[in-house]
């Protein structure tokens, strides 16, 4: 079964999430989500999996968030998803995706109960 992480190499978490992964015998697909942002069909994929909404992913402290009044509880999930797509700077990272299963390495250990 294939591992991704979603991950930002200037992030002491991503990076600390990668170390861990590897540390325990995981050579996970490296996808550098700033370089290469995912879709809204692949992030709706990978809510699925963490079983979260967008919100529950999203860099409330990011100066695009304010920018942009994503703290407005009416906005729609639909509407947080595009803006993630739009500035991936807002999605939490770093998210590893293994099978059907997703977690966020926030603590970085979080993950190995999906591996």
């Amino acid at each position: 079964m294939s591992t991704t992480i979603y991950h930002n190499p200037r992030c002491s978490k991503s990076r600390a999430t990668l170390a861990l992964l590897r540390e325990h015998g995981v050579e996970p697909e490296i996808v550098e989500y700033l370089k290469h942002a995912p879709g809204a069909d692949e992030l709706r994929d990978v809510l699925a999996k963490l079983g979260a909404r967008p919100r529950d992913i999203l860099r409330k402290g990011e100066a695009v968030y304010k920018q942009l009044g994503l703290g407005d509880e009416a906005l729609s999930d639909e509407a947080l998803i595009e803006a993630m797509v739009a500035h991936p700077i807002l999605i939490e990272r770093p998210i590893v995706v293994t099978g059907d299963r997703a977690a966020l390495g926030r603590p970085p250990e979080a993950v190995l109960e999906i591996l």
